[in-house]
């Protein structure tokens, strides 16, 4: 089978890659010419040069595939960068989207648990039951039309699946993306957020993700959650790998009040903006738990135990320089 692969040099895309090969299958890539090289160095790929927002890149990238798994997209939980967001996670999907339609190709488009709301800790959602509250930022608002730009495709006969991945750990995390949380709250992590989310492993989300490319239903969405923790037990599980304690006091409402302007004046003042900012602390008070059943069903979804990903995620950062080799998982 030949397969296209979007945002293939990041976390998610780079292990779907690596499942891909393994497997047998062909693989292509829609890569910017300025994309880091090491997570396709040594990778048997073509490379087609070009970026999802660019409808002629798109086009020339479907050619002749049978599935496109897009997986590129802009990820910053912040007020800012809206036109970013717009164009990388709408148009750029809406690009990819109508190219595999025209090119007779399946689609699997990557989108994530924040699009489809809240769930609760001890009542996690599924594809049909998540809260309203989902704090509207550029990525939770942009994700969420990209599933819709999908299903409008859908209605004009493309073939295409959504997959919605919660907060993924594991090996090939180059930029990091997730493993960012695990990098911090290893080297400091005496205050833990009061909310909770799912965490899961990529390497299972990557497998579950080229399964709904041969199996899934067009047209449906599958949650690909895993554990679903409070912040806190999370973040002293994550800080053990570095044999430390963990979080000792809870984001309360005081530490709210103070950092959360703080963090929006340096913003003004600096004109970027950090990720620690306020809509990052409201989203972290808020509960995202899910529900995989429906993955678990369909596309054969497995969640290995957290420690297992946490242990690796931590081997390959430690192995890949972003902490000293003298650390080690505890």
């Amino acid at each position: 089978m030949k397969l296209l692969v979007t945002g293939a040099t990041g976390l998610l895309g780079n292990n779907i890659v690596r499942q891909l090969l393994a497997a047998g299958h062909a693989v292509r890539v829609l890569a910017r010419p300025t994309a880091d090289p090491r997570p396709l160095a040594g990778l048997d790929v073509e490379t087609t040069a070009g970026d999802v927002r660019d409808p002629e890149a798109a086009r020339r990238a479907c050619q002749g595939i049978e599935a496109a798994i897009h997986a590129a997209g802009h990820v910053q939980i912040g007020w800012r960068e809206a036109d970013v967001h717009r164009a990388i996670n709408v148009e750029g999907t809406r690009n990819i989207a109508v190219a595999a339609r025209e090119a007779g190709a399946r689609l699997v488009h990557v989108s994530t648990v924040n699009a489809l709301g809240l769930g609760r800790l001890d009542s996690p959602a599924d594809e049909d039951s998540a809260l309203a509250g989902s704090l509207p930022v550029p990525y939770v608002t942009t994700k969420r039309e990209a599933e819709q730009v999908v299903l409008d495709e859908v209605g004009r006969g493309l073939s295409a699946v959504i997959v919605n991945p919660a907060t993924m750990f594991g090996p090939w995390d180059w930029k990091p993306s997730s493993g960012k949380m695990l990098l911090e709250v290893t080297r400091r992590s005496l205050i833990a957020p009061v909310g909770s989310a799912s965490f899961c492993d990529v390497r299972d989300v990557a497998a579950a993700t080229v399964a709904a490319a041969q199996m899934g239903q067009s047209g449906r969405r599958y949650i690909l959650a895993g554990h679903n923790l409070s912040y806190w037990e999370a973040w002293r599980a994550i800080a053990a790998l570095a044999g430390k304690r963990g979080p000792r006091l809870p984001m309360g409402p005081i530490f709210r009040a103070i950092a959360a302007p703080v963090c929006d004046i340096r913003t003004l003042l600096t004109g970027a903006e950090g990720a620690a900012n306020s809509a990052a602390l409201a989203m972290s008070r808020q509960s995202h738990c899910f529900s995989s059943a429906r993955a678990q069903a369909e596309l054969g979804y497995r969640i290995r135990p957290l420690d297992e990903t946490l242990r690796d995620a931590w081997q390959w950062f430690v192995e890949h320089g972003y902490v000293g080799r003298n650390s080690r998982a505890q």
